[in-house]
């Protein structure tokens, strides 16, 4: 079975974990424990088969800095989350990805963009449309999502950039071997 890593970046407070709960486990936890590391799993679907998705949820304070270049390093996609009620934690991500792509020594990486708290709308201060052209720019997949509500959970976000991380995979196996591949629709389903 195949195994991809995920990590979950953003600053403090945006959401990280209760996107990654609401994804692995179908629940939402009311109360903020700052995370400094954890680990989930989910077994997921594509093109019919079986694959194991491992979910690194990361702190989002600058005392565990340190650790993040080791996330950077073994990740195969990430999603950089910020609060659509903190325009600081949308502008802290430029630094993030600047880190990755130093990390890594890449030009480009599975990415998903995603604005969490989508449910408090009343209280937005970043805007959709700065989202969106944030990712055109990053040219990354975008989405908005709650994880109190389950708004985009699981279709959207997290799935998304799974589908990017394969998709790059066969793309360099494609090349590394000459072969020659028709297009395929991948097909997902969370189990």
């Amino acid at each position: 079975m195949r195994e991809y890593k995920l990590v979950v970046l953003g600053s403090g407070g945006v959401g990280k974990s209760a996107l990654t709960v609401q994804f692995v486990q179908g629940i939402f936890a009311e109360k903020y424990d700052p995370t400094i590391e954890d680990s989930y799993r989910k077994q997921v679907e594509i093109d019919s088969q079986q694959c194991m998705l491992e979910i690194l949820d990361t702190a989002g304070t600058e005392q565990f800095t340190a650790m993040r270049d080791l996330y950077m390093k073994n990740g195969q996609g990430f999603l950089l989350v910020y609060s659509i009620t903190s325009q600081a934690t949308f502008t802290d991500l430029n630094d993030l990805r600047k880190q990755i792509l130093r990390v890594k020594d890449v030009d480009e990486f599975p990415l998903v963009l995603v604005g969490n708290k989508c449910d408090l709308e009343d209280e937005r201060s970043v805007g959709t449309e700065q989202g969106r052209n944030l990712a055109n720019e990053w040219k990354c997949h975008f989405a908005e999502t709650s994880a109190k509500t389950k708004s985009n959970v699981n279709e959207v976000s997290i799935l998304r950039c799974f589908v990017h991380i394969h998709s790059n995979l066969v793309s360099l196996y494609t090349h590394m071997h000459s072969a020659q591949i028709g297009n395929s629709v991948l097909v997902l389903r969370a189990l």
